[in-house]
This record gives C-alpha cells, structure tokens and sequence, in this order.
C-alpha cells in the first residue's frame, strides 16, 4: 500500500494551503504534517541546529512513508520560506546524516500550490523536479490550486484538478 504524506509549508496553519489540503484529503487516507509547528532551523555549514526538528521528522518520514506531497502557498512566484527552509535542510542528509539520505531513493515526490488565481508561473516546479532528480525520488507531478473570487472556497476547476491529482497519488 502506497503510504503518503502531506507537508504543509505555510505561514498560517488554518489558510487556504490547509483548505486545500483538506479538500485533497478528503477520505483522510493521506497523513499529515504542518511544518509551522515544528522547530526547523536554517541550514548551517557547521550543522548547529541538528538537535531540532528536522532530523526527527526526516527519520519518521523516511521509515513509514513512499510518498511525500509537499504544499505550499506561492510567495512571490516561489515555494514558501518555510518549504526553501526545509528544502535547504535536505542538505543535511546529503552531508552528517547520508545514510538516512540514501532512503530517499526511490521514494515519491509530489507538489501542490495555491494562490487566489489561476496564475501560477513558468518555473514554479522546477525545484520540485530537480531536487527529486538529485536525491533519485520519483516526481509524480503537481497541482495548482486557486480560490473563487469571495476567496472562501476553491474555484470549480481547481477542485477537478486535485481530484485528479488525487488519483495519481493513490496509484
């Protein structure tokens, strides 16, 4: 059985990015973890803060799940600070912690971003892509989600889209 997780990188634990995630997860058959609640420093070339959050959540990842989605709200035509932080976090287990590193290998990648329209740029996923070709994850794809214009609920279309990318997730 394929076992995913979503990792929620926002700056508001109950906005739209988690909006999305709830209509994505609906059946509750994905996991979830929202990184706004764990203690996840910068990436540092002398590893200080390897006694936070990071190299435990990796561990637990790693060891129960195939596949991991991760979600973030678009910040200035890019991934949220709080994704680029865990991002540049993987260096760690490409460093000090290279064996739990290895694990990766194999494993699924996935992405879903939002905004309040349907404008996501040319680009947005290339970090996606090249970060699960580096670490040799599979890149299942991406979907990008958008809000009617009151900004409550998800545009019609956007939900046809996470419903299919639902689909792919649980192949």
């Amino acid at each position: 059985m394929n076992k995913t997780i979503i990792i929620q990188a926002s700056s508001k634990s109950k906005g739209n990015t988690n909006k999305v995630i709830n209509y994505l997860n609906n059946n509750s058959s994905f996991n979830f973890v929202d990184l706004r609640t764990k203690n996840i420093g910068v990436f540092e070339y002398d590893f200080s803060n390897a006694d936070d959050d990071f190299i435990p959540l990796m561990e637990e990842i790693i060891n129960q799940y195939d596949t991991i989605v991760f979600a973030t709200p678009v910040y200035w035509y890019s991934m949220s600070a709080t994704l680029k932080t865990f991002f540049d976090r993987l260096s760690d287990l490409l460093h000090y912690k290279k064996d739990l590193g290895r694990q990766l290998r194999g494993k699924n990648m996935a992405m879903i971003s939002n905004s309040d329209a349907n404008d996501l740029r040319d680009g947005f996923e290339m970090p996606f892509i090249e970060s699960a070709k580096y670490l040799s994850m599979n890149y299942l794809g991406s979907v990008h989600a958008w809000f009617n214009k009151n900004g409550d609920d998800l545009h019609s279309e956007a939900k046809l889209k996470i419903d299919e990318f639902r689909q792919l997730l649980t192949l």
